[in-house]
């Protein structure tokens, strides 16, 4: 009886079979977590509300979910579904960090939804093994999120100031 118990146990941890399969799961998710927390650490840097934290998290959960219908066997054809889901989901995530301040008639987070957004195409690209597309997709994300402000700085309508501290 305890070796049924065993074998069955062994068969739950069977979809890591080899140091191999192992190596390539551990670098997918810790390079999400690495590129998302880049990524985070710019938007905290500028004390959004969605920061190191948030954005790892993202590119995580989005890795695990195409790795784990990966190793299920899944189709990369049928994989469409839930890469659908992830932005689906996502975007209810990034609509929680934009604000309308009513009083000013202004907008606040669309840029920080939109890291978000681009976090977890960050960590599906990272899921389906494609690491390099990754840190080249992070490194223009961060020129988006690091440079344009200083290169073309917004303007809110009627101030004539600049007023970065909007993205």
């Amino acid at each position: 009886m305890l070796h049924e118990i065993w074998t069955a146990i062994i068969g739950e941890f069977s979809d890591l079979p080899d140091v191999a399969t192992i190596t390539i799961i551990t670098l997918r998710l810790l390079l999400a977590a690495i590129l998302g927390g880049i990524l985070g650490y710019e938007r905290e840097r500028k004390a959004r509300s969605a920061g190191v934290r948030t954005h790892m998290l993202v590119a995580v959960g989005a890795t695990l979910f195409v790795i784990g219908p990966m190793q299920a066997g899944m189709p990369i054809e049928d994989m469409s579904r839930v890469l659908q889901g992830i932005v689906q989901g996502i975007g209810f995530l990034g609509a929680g960090a934009i604000i309308v301040r009513s009083s000013r008639h202004q907008v606040e987070g669309l840029t920080t939804a939109a890291s978000i957004w681009a976090t977890a195409g960050i960590g599906i690209i990272c899921g389906l093994g494609l690491e390099a597309t990754a840190i080249l997709s992070t490194a223009v994300v961060l020129v988006i999120l690091a440079v344009m402000p200083i290169v073309a700085p917004r303007v809110p309508r009627g101030t004539g100031q600049s007023d970065d501290l909007q993205n």
